[in-house]
């Protein structure tokens, strides 16, 4: 009992900015085993999220609470994952070999491309949250986007090697556990995805799914597998793939 409360704080603290109490989760090997609880922490995330959605709603106009809505996901981490996105933009789109790209995803300095890549995804969460919430769907939206997020954290980390040759933090995740974390997370997201928002969350699950797929095979031709940066990355484009399936209407609509 003892170890999963650590794994889970350890979860926590990985993925949050919320302060915990006492060193509960902060060894390695609790670290290491957090990965089964990601998904938790994500619906944790949905559930904040979804709250402060109703209330919103009731007190303030639809675009100034998608505004409201996309700073609160961000701060939920504060701004790890964004910070991940530009850093990966930034090296990735640099034209630069392999080794270049990652030491310019090392450098805290944002350039050019990562800007402009946070401006784009953010103008996506926010146009897309404020559609949805003249619709009735923004409540299963905000649940699952965070929970969608932390997901394909995982799912990436067992489809892809580490790939610095100096270890970094996220080298504590990559271990056989990985990839039966990964099945796991991945059940626990289409179980919650589909009973929260039916067809449209099990599109959000086979959306989310092809993200990681693709989002992996750029990241290992470019530079042979994953770093913490494009852990953040895909969690971030996964929270903006999900807001777009929300918002598709083929056909007139769902």
């Amino acid at each position: 009992m003892r170890n999963a409360a650590g794994r889970i704080a350890a979860a926590i603290r990985f993925l949050t900015i919320i302060p915990l109490p006492g060193n509960a989760g902060t060894g390695e090997d609790e670290l290491a085993g957090s990965l089964l609880f990601f998904p938790f922490v994500g619906m944790m995330i949905g559930v904040v999220v979804l709250f402060m959605a109703v209330i919103l709603q009731w007190l303030l106009p639809s675009f100034v609470c998608a505004v409201l809505l996309t700073c609160l996901l961000a701060a939920c981490s504060g701004g790890l994952h964004l910070d991940g996105l530009a850093d990966t933009a930034d090296g990735f789109f640099s034209s630069r070999p392999r080794e270049r790209i990652l030491e310019i995803m090392r450098d805290s300095a944002t350039g050019v491309m990562g800007s402009i890549t946070l401006v784009f995804l953010l103008l996506i969460k926010v146009s897309c949250l404020d559609s949805l919430a003249t619709d009735g769907m923004l409540l299963p939206a905000v649940f699952l986007m965070p929970l969608a997020g932390r997901t394909t954290i995982v799912l990436l980390m067992a489809l892809q090697p580490y790939a610095r040759e100096q270890g970094g933090l996220a080298t504590l995740f990559y271990s056989q556990i990985s990839r039966r974390a990964a099945l796991f997370a991945l059940a626990v997201f289409a179980i919650f995805s589909v009973c929260f928002a039916g067809v449209r969350g099990f599109a959000v699950v086979v959306a989310s799914s092809l993200l990681v797929i693709a989002f992996g095979f750029y990241c290992r031709r470019k530079i042979g597998g994953s770093t913490g940066d494009t852990l953040g990355a895909v969690c971030e484009l996964a929270e903006a793939v999900t807001a777009l399936v929300f918002v598709l209407q083929p056909g007139g609509g769902l």
